[in-house]
């Protein structure tokens, strides 16, 4: 698979994800939001991904924050599949937190993430992709920030239920990947990057 580089799309992507996260800061930090997306399309681009996955990458976050917004399915077709391609809608949309079930029933934050993790079993490959990467940056950057800091509970405290729970999500999204039969390459720096996530909790005080 060539590697994606440069494209129109990909700046307008990046243009677009700018505009809509304009402000917004990397939660307990002054860093733009935007690095966020921008990490993840660089992870999915070093991985070969096409351009269509590097670009859902970019707008995953843009997405979620539609639906949040209760954006209806005509304005995110007019927003983001008019814009970028149905594909990279149907891809971004697989790796959304729903915020209600399909009879409208609003859901609480940990059956948004049960439903999240049930849903990958139908999600393409490139959805999958798009996960796998979203979170190794996540990961990342969360053993990054505890290796600099001498107050760890800083860091868990921007997590809901602190961290724990965020250590049994992030083992349970690499889990869950591999039960539906997802192999990309990714998943060894996936695990490397938890594995190291749970040895920097367990040294913290």
């Amino acid at each position: 698979m060539s590697i994606t580089g440069y494209s129109d799309r990909i700046n307008h992507a990046l243009a677009f994800s700018a505009k809509h996260h304009d402000r917004q800061v990397r939660k307990g930090t002054r860093l733009p939001y935007l690095t966020h997306p921008a990490n993840v399309a660089i992870i999915l681009t070093r991985y070969g991904r096409d351009e269509s996955t590097v670009v859902a990458g970019i707008l995953h976050d843009v997405v979620e924050d539609c639906v949040g917004d209760a954006y209806t399915s005509e304005m995110l077709d007019q927003r983001i599949g008019e814009k970028f391609g149905y594909d990279v809608l149907e891809t971004v949309l697989a790796v959304t937190y729903r915020r209600v079930d399909d009879d409208g029933i609003e859901l609480s934050h940990e059956e948004r993430r049960e439903d999240y993790l049930e849903r990958l079993a139908d999600a393409t490959d490139a959805a999958r992709w798009v996960c796998a990467a979203d979170k190794l940056h996540h990961v990342s950057r969360i053993v990054a920030e505890l290796r600099r800091t001498i107050e760890p509970d800083n860091v868990w405290g921007r997590f809901t239920g602190g961290k724990d729970p965020s250590l049994r999500w992030y083992r349970r999204i690499y889990e869950r990947l591999g039960e539906v039969g997802f192999s990309g390459e990714i998943m060894e720096e996936l695990r490397t990057a938890i594995v190291a996530l749970e040895d920097a909790a367990a040294a913290s005080p």
